[in-house]
């Protein structure tokens, strides 16, 4: 093998390579992209080429894995997309203020929150000595276990919502309809019913665990495997990207999949600044968002540092914080263009891990790619019409190999003659499992702190480097976090 003075992250791939593992990174994280929109677009009450206005990426992907001046810019393979960290908030302000109105006050808080994030960036990046392998390979196996909920949920459904496991028995319905009709009418003996009296599910709903799209999640995992297994070169490098556009095609031809919205879509469009109108910064709004950036930028650390294990490449406490600087430019951009505060996509880091293409150029591609689905709608709409149970099958892999990491990190610990280390990985594990395992554990803590402790993988994060501070003590350098890059690169 010879040896190359281009590092593996900065090496620039053909652009046929580029443009086909640009669209894997892509359609790996576009269900999630769009998510956060469509969720708060609903809640402020908007119409649905207003909620379009919500969903645009891919300029923030460009400056983050490419580079902008010496400020911006982690320069990893790196696709941003809208955070979940900020549904709650979001849904919370828009409930209060729907239409238009609320959008201009998230907006302002998100613009307010951007400033703020870009500010606070340094201050956050000096932490990366709080990252030892110990702490770093036990939070990336919590975000790769954390995200297999995710993709368990693309295959079988979410287990609220129309795609719930069981759903309203329509006899009991119409009783239940019927009785409300008989209370309210005139000259009635009938209590009135209950205020907020509803039914619970108690028949299996069709739309769940549907075995044809279990089949196809099924089909779209064996085809990665067997094409990770017995193909080549690039074609083994692109075995998620095959393996989603199999299950397309199946998805297609068994009906599961139409091209409604891209038959209806524009082949043209752009999206403006402050369509909404003119933002209001309510200072305990932005104060809100600010906090809600705090949990975004310590998660991306995570992010970051399992990049860096991933690619072998030594993350410096000035690339964190261009690194960091870079969510809050993205979320300062996101709410002038009316989309929502960015992050790093933990999706895609299980996708390096998987294909082992280390190439930052990959996910300029994919930058390049998202703006192209911006400005074309048409393309966007193909995108979006992917039935969820097709990238279920490619997300019990990726997000598996996450998890790999994390394992592979630890591997390298002193668990024999440190007996605190195993404490520091046990208790953190279990206190990163806490929201996934029981979601309402926060039901009867102040909603102000309930986006602070939504994520499992903060908790953990959390919990990981206060108790290898109270056990080990904390290093004055880095050097435990550049020994954790070795290990995850070493073979």
């Amino acid at each position: 093998m010879t040896t190359s003075a281009v590092h593996p992250v900065d090496e620039r791939l053909p652009t046929g390579k580029l443009a086909a593992l640009g669209l894997q990174h892509v359609l790996v994280m576009y269900a999630g992209a769009i998510a956060v929109p469509l969720i708060v677009g609903r809640a402020l009450k908007l119409s649905p080429e207003q909620v379009a206005m919500l969903i645009s990426a891919g300029l923030v992907t460009l400056i983050q894995s490419l580079g902008a001046t010496q400020w911006f810019g982690i320069k990893l393979p790196v696709m941003m997309g809208v955070t979940f960290a900020s549904v709650a908030p979001m849904v919370a302000m828009a409930n209060t203020t729907p239409g238009a109105a609320g959008a201009q006050l998230i907006f302002g808080s998100i613009i307010g929150a951007g400033i703020v994030a870009m500010l606070i960036a340094p201050v956050v990046s000096r932490m990366l000595r709080f990252f030892p392998p110990v702490v770093t390979g036990t939070i990336i196996a919590v975000i790769g276990v954390s995200l297999m909920r995710i993709g368990i949920n693309w295959i079988f459904g979410n287990p609220f919502g129309p795609t719930a496991p069981s759903m309203v028995n329509p006899e009991h319905a119409k009783w239940l309809a019927d009785m409300a009709a008989a209370a309210s009418a005139a000259g009635s003996t009938l209590p009135p019913l209950p205020k907020g009296l509803a039914l619970a599910g108690t028949v299996p709903n069709p739309l769940y665990a549907n075995l044809s799209g279990v089949g196809i999640a099924a089909l779209v995992l064996a085809s990665i495997l067997l094409i990770a297994r017995f193909a080549k070169g690039f074609l083994s490098n692109i075995s998620v990207l095959l393996g989603i556009v199999i299950g397309g095609v199946v998805a297609t031809a068994t009906g599961l999949m139409n091209f409604d919205k891209v038959a209806k879509a524009d082949w043209f469009g752009i999206v403006l600044p402050l369509q909404f109108g003119m933002p209001v910064f309510d200072p305990v709004l932005i104060l809100t968002t600010s906090l809600v950036m705090v949990v975004v930028m310590i998660e991306s650390t995570g992010m970051f540092v399992a990049l860096g294990d991933m690619t072998g490449k030594t993350i410096s406490q000035p690339d964190l914080a261009r690194g960091l600087r870079t969510d809050g430019l993205g979320t300062f951009i996101g709410g002038l263009f009316n989309t929502f505060p960015y992050t790093s996509f933990s999706q895609n880091v299980g996708l390096v891990a998987l294909t082992g293409v280390r190439s930052r150029f990959v996910c300029v591609a994919g930058g390049v790619i998202l703006i192209v689905l911006g400005l074309v709608p048409k393309m966007a709409a193909l995108v979006e019409s992917l039935p969820t149970v097709v990238l279920g099958g490619a997300g019990l892999v990726m997000f598996g190999m996450v998890a790999a990491t994390g394992i592979r990190i630890l591997a390298g610990v002193d668990f024999k003659t440190n007996r605190f280390n195993a404490l520091v990985v046990a208790i953190s594990l279990g206190v990163g499992m806490v929201p996934l395992i029981a979601p309402n554990f926060k039901q009867w803590m102040p909603h102000d702190i309930h986006p602070l402790i939504e994520s499992g993988i903060l908790l953990a994060s959390i919990s990981a480097v206060l108790l290898n501070l109270f056990f080990n003590g904390a290093r004055g350098d880095s050097s435990g976090a550049i020994a954790a890059a070795k290990q995850a690169d070493a073979h």
